[in-house]
């Protein structure tokens, strides 16, 4: 399906170009985030004519992203969870876990989408280099240190 893009999309293109993606992508998750448009003669149109805005409108997504990333930066989260005496957790701690911990030190911006996590959920006590993806450009690295509670029996 060809669509045209109103924003930079990792791994697919950069605001107003057309470009060919799966008719599901397009229908299901690019269209309704309103992330893109269909490719069609009306909407070319309309998109060369509010191109600016749309420039101007990601400019000011990059530079809010970017200060919150400058602010997010080297910072140390902690999160209690159960664990047994070798120090591997009882449940994980996962992308909700860490929005969680984030909104109560008042970053409330934060979507759980926003948190990679390539080995998936962590699920060992220490300290965990966490990446978070606040915008295609702006990216942050943050530790998450997990405390163990030994469980008392």
């Amino acid at each position: 399906m060809q669509i045209i893009l109103l924003e930079k999309i990792l791994n697919v293109g950069a605001l107003g170009d057309v470009v060919k993606v799966k008719a599901g992508y397009a229908r299901n998750y690019l269209i309704p985030q309103g992330k893109a448009k269909r490719a069609t003669p009306e909407n070319i149109k309309m998109l060369e004519e509010k191109r600016a805005e749309l420039e101007k409108l990601a400019a000011e997504k990059l530079t809010d992203a970017t200060a919150l990333a400058e602010q997010l930066e080297g910072m140390t989260v902690q999160i209690a969870q159960r664990a047994g005496v070798d120090g591997r957790l009882y449940g994980s701690v996962t992308n909700t876990d860490i929005v969680e911990a984030l909104k109560q030190k008042g970053f409330i911006a934060l979507d759980r989408s926003m948190v990679r996590l390539p080995e998936g959920p962590l699920k060992h006590v220490g300290d965990h280099p966490v990446t978070l993806a606040l915008h295609t450009d702006a990216i942050a690295a943050i530790t998450v240190s997990v405390l163990g509670e030994v469980a008392s029996q």
